[in-house]
């Protein structure tokens, strides 16, 4: 099963729709994947935010500070996976180090005479 989206992705994503030209609540909720019900929540936080804004004829715009939001998440995106490429990095390295102490896989000797000494009483 796939990940959940965060709370800033779906908003993301409603920008995202909205940003090249006029949209309406249909578009939007196919566009993003929303359910009708999750689209009108979000939508009215959205406005409520200021980051789009509801024009004539049943239309959604993007303001410019919804503009600005999509700048800063993609920011934020990249920063993210670029954390994550890092902390995956160093766990490899962490795996290789913990299969340098414990010989390859093995237990360490340490821990194998204290098995052997319980085993034997």
């Amino acid at each position: 099963m796939g990940k959940y989206r965060s709370k800033l992705q779906i908003v993301a994503d409603m920008l995202f729709v909205v940003r090249g030209n006029y949209a309406n609540k249909t578009r939007i909720m196919y566009q993003a994947n929303l359910s009708y019900k999750l689209l009108c929540r979000y939508l009215e936080d959205v406005v409520n935010a200021g980051l789009i804004s509801f024009e004539k004829g049943n239309s959604y715009v993007l303001t410019s500070k919804g503009v600005e939001f999509l700048k800063r998440f993609e920011e934020h995106q990249k920063q993210c996976q670029l954390f994550e490429e890092q902390n995956s990095s160093i766990q490899g390295e962490r795996a290789e180090l913990e299969k340098m102490l414990f010989n390859e896989g093995r237990a360490p000797a340490s821990l194998l005479s204290k098995i052997l000494k319980k085993k034997a009483r």
